[in-house]
């Protein structure tokens, strides 16, 4: 297909939402992908370490082994030991000579988060590639053990102090491989029908949704990506969102079983919803800079309606409330 009629395609399944997010878009588009859009040589992630978060299944899972294909040495970061290790067996029945460890530690519990990034820096002073992939959509409010609500907690506050923490890893993979290494959180594009919401983080005020709780800290995620993409210019870090379209994950059709019931014969595979992350992971830096938010190996409006947008104001205040929050 010629790059116009590809280009706008790719427009009108992004519009569409119920085609672009679903499988059938994810598969026409792949078929006018090439060049930088294309598939990383087999070897494209050799002697470059990942740490992918929530890996024990679905999309992380997924991403996981689409990095060790690529020749990372991944390290799978779970909530559950056991799960860990048998997720990091499966991978290595299907790749036995890949290089997969096991690492645990709930993202939302900041004390938790602190005592693994000390733990992993001096075990592994050089970082490459940090995938943020750890989430929930919870049926109710509940907190964490340090009084954050949840989705917060485990979509923002720990990655967010995670990302503080492994900076110098991450410099220092850069400077060693002399290619930017790459921050990566996983959103939705849920978050689309979101504003930023600065003045109750914690989701106390109004009744409680789990689905919008999911989707204001996804928007949450963008907006930080963003930030974070900003204070690590010239760093030799780079820092991107991205969504993965409707995946059958365990996640989604656990949580939303009303939705599953109804699009579920169009759902991605739970690799076809990581694709985007693993090409990311490994495509040229003129291809993605930093800063931007990704669907199916391109860029995407983080805005698509006037009233959702935020003010530069309005990120500075997330920003400290965040560093706040985290300190």
């Amino acid at each position: 297909m010629s790059p116009a009629p590809a280009r706008l395609l790719d427009t009108l399944l992004d519009r569409s939402v119920l085609l672009g997010y679903s499988r059938p878009g994810h598969l026409l588009r792949r078929r006018a992908w090439s060049g930088d859009q294309g598939d990383p040589a087999p070897d494209a992630l050799c002697g470059r370490t990942a740490l992918v978060t929530g890996a024990g299944s679905g999309l992380g899972t997924a991403t996981a082994a689409g990095l060790a294909a690529l020749g990372a040495t991944v390290h799978l970061l779970v909530r559950d030991a056991g799960k860990g290790e048998r997720t990091r067996d499966a991978l290595l029945a299907d790749r036995p000579g890949a290089r997969v460890h096991v690492e645990v530690c709930d993202v939302g519990e900041l004390a938790a988060v602190r005592a693994f990034a000390a733990d992993l820096t001096a075990r592994v002073p050089e970082l490459d590639l940090l995938v943020h992939n750890a989430g929930l959509l919870p049926a109710a409010r509940a907190e964490t053990s340090e009084g954050n609500e949840i989705t917060l907690a485990v979509h923002v506050l720990g990655p967010s102090l995670l990302t503080e923490l492994l900076v110098p890893a991450l410099e220092a993979g850069a400077a060693r491989s002399g290619v930017d290494s790459r921050v990566l959180f996983v959103a939705s594009g849920g978050m689309y029908a979101r504003t930023l919401r600065t003045d109750d983080l914690q989701y106390r005020r109004g009744t409680y949704n789990g689905t919008g709780a999911y989707a204001r800290t996804k928007r949450m995620q963008v907006v930080l990506a963003g930030l974070w993409a900003r204070r690590l210019a010239g760093t030799g870090v780079t820092v991107h969102a991205l969504h993965p379209g409707w995946a059958a994950t365990p996640g989604l059709t656990g949580s939303l079983p009303g939705f599953d019931s109804l699009v579920g014969p169009v759902l991605r595979t739970p690799e076809e919803g990581a694709d985007t992350a693993v090409w990311l992971a490994a495509a040229p830096a003129r291809a993605v800079g930093t800063g931007r938010f990704w669907h199916d190996r391109a860029p995407r409006p983080v805005h698509y309606v006037p009233w959702t947008r935020e003010s530069a104001a309005e990120q500075d205040r997330l920003w400290a409330e965040v560093r706040r929050l985290t300190r």
